[in-house]
């Protein structure tokens, strides 16, 4: 199985996203640089961001999510972002009424069925798993195997928070990736067990 990784921008103080759940200047870096990082050309990275993103967007298979994310995205439109292949999305409710069944979006309740699902989905590939409280939540249950952070240059004093309410402490190890690219740095962590 792929592992499980936990990943977002955020900014300098531990925030995804402002108390209104805008992720401000956070993903800025995106089109800061004359890379494109995918297809449809509005995504532009330095090339250093480039080389470290490509390589582990072409790694994720399937992409957890919690409801609250599935619902401000409006779900994508039913088509997984980034090029990925499925979405699993932590839920106490079912699925929209009117949602396309087809869709390659799966709705489970609880985050230990939704690593089991996503590992079943993708095989050999990695799986993603949005911070926030559902990424708080599945490191809290000791199943995330790496942490990943695109470190933007602001400061929000508050918001919605990188690790969600987690309230315990978790060891990490040192970063073993560090990389500088425009007003963003990458860091890669592996999770002490």
């Amino acid at each position: 199985m792929g592992k499980v990784v936990m990943y977002s921008s955020v900014s300098v103080d531990g925030f995804v996203a402002d108390e209104n759940d805008q992720p401000g200047p956070l993903f800025d870096w995106l089109s800061s640089g004359d890379v494109p990082l995918d297809e449809s050309g509005e995504l532009k990275v330095s090339q250093t961001s480039y080389d470290y993103t490509r390589t582990y967007w072409d790694q994720i298979g399937v992409t957890i999510v919690g409801r609250h994310v599935f619902d401000l995205t409006d779900g994508w439109g039913g088509k997984p972002p980034s090029g990925i292949d499925h979405v699993v999305v932590v839920s106490h409710r079912p699925m929209p009424e009117g949602w396309a069944p087809e869709a390659p979006f799966h709705f489970v309740d609880g985050v230990e069925a939704a690593v089991a699902k996503a590992q079943e989905l993708a095989g050999d590939r990695m799986v993603e798993v949005a911070a926030g409280d559902v990424g708080g939540q599945v490191l809290a249950a000791g199943l995330i195997d790496e942490v990943r952070m695109d470190v933007v240059p602001v400061v929000f004093g508050s918001g919605k928070r990188y690790f969600g309410s987690v309230h315990a402490q978790h060891l990490l190890d040192d970063p073993d990736v560090v990389i500088q690219g425009n007003r963003v740095l990458h860091l890669r962590y592996r999770v002490r067990r």
